[in-house]
């Protein structure tokens, strides 16, 4: 695959015929490549989710896309902020492709019609000085190839039958780079930049009822009400609100 369109958004594109990870390629070669570098590749063998989930997908059905940030002068706690960004990102570029709903599940799952498209993984870089963006999209797999009955491709919600991937991968990147370049124009502050207020806008997950599964297995229940300026989602339950950084929400039904 060329990606020509994709290859004039960034300083550096490269395609994998394939790739144990992409986030594992892009970070051991960090410190040769500039801010925004990007490793792709349709044939991922030993991809990673969210809480240590394993990502796997037929070769040549969907995309795997690493993005490194290098942000000089951004304070370590203003990278919280990327995986959302990624995630808003991912869902403005899936919307230009199909006409069902396309909103965020907190922190960055893509989802269309309720139904997942897309998930991102965030890593640090060894010595801080940056982050490694990995996100998954499902371009074409058919149903019987998905990963979990919960989950969807762009070709499943009538994505155009010619679906050119480099059109994709483009209006993903462009996404991105438009939403980072605004937060570290404004210091990365999420309040400034507007960034909170397009994650919340975007955010399927603000007003349901959830259940939480947090790193310590436990389980928070209670109403998601907002997010908070560190990026955390905030839940209300009968005993107050609670500032979530981490864990696996599930939108409940009731």
């Amino acid at each position: 695959m060329e990606f020509r369109r994709s290859r004039t958004v960034v300083p550096v594109l490269e395609y994998l015929e394939e790739a144990g990870s992409t986030n594992d390629v892009l970070v051991g070669r960090a410190s040769d490549l500039p801010d925004l570098a990007v490793i792709v590749t349709a044939n991922q063998t030993g991809g990673r989710g969210r809480l240590g989930r394993v990502w796997v997908s037929p070769p040549g059905k969907a995309l795997a896309i690493s993005i490194l940030l290098k942000p000089v002068g951004l304070p370590v706690e203003s990278y919280g902020w990327f995986p959302l960004l990624a995630g808003l990102a991912m869902s403005r570029a899936v919307s230009t492709f199909v006409a069902a709903g396309v909103a965020v599940k907190w922190p960055n799952d893509v989802l269309i019609d309720g139904a997942k498209v897309s998930g991102t993984l965030a890593e640090l870089l060894p010595d801080r000085s940056g982050v490694v963006i990995g996100a998954g999209l499902n371009l074409t797999l058919e149903g019987d190839e998905l990963p979990t009955d919960t989950s969807t491709s762009l070709l499943l919600a009538d994505a155009p039958a010619d679906l050119d991937p480099d059109a994709v991968l483009a209006a993903y990147l462009t996404a991105f780079s438009t939403l980072y370049r605004e937060f570290l124009t404004a210091g990365g502050d999420p309040i400034e930049s507007t960034l909170r207020d397009s994650v919340v806008e975007g955010c399927d997950t603000i007003g349901r009822s959830v259940r939480v599964e947090l790193p310590a297995e436990k389980n928070l229940f209670g109403t998601a009400t907002g997010i908070d300026e560190q990026g955390r989602l905030l839940v209300r339950t009968d005993v107050g609100i609670t500032a979530v950084a981490a864990g696996d929400v599930t939108h409940l039904r009731y």
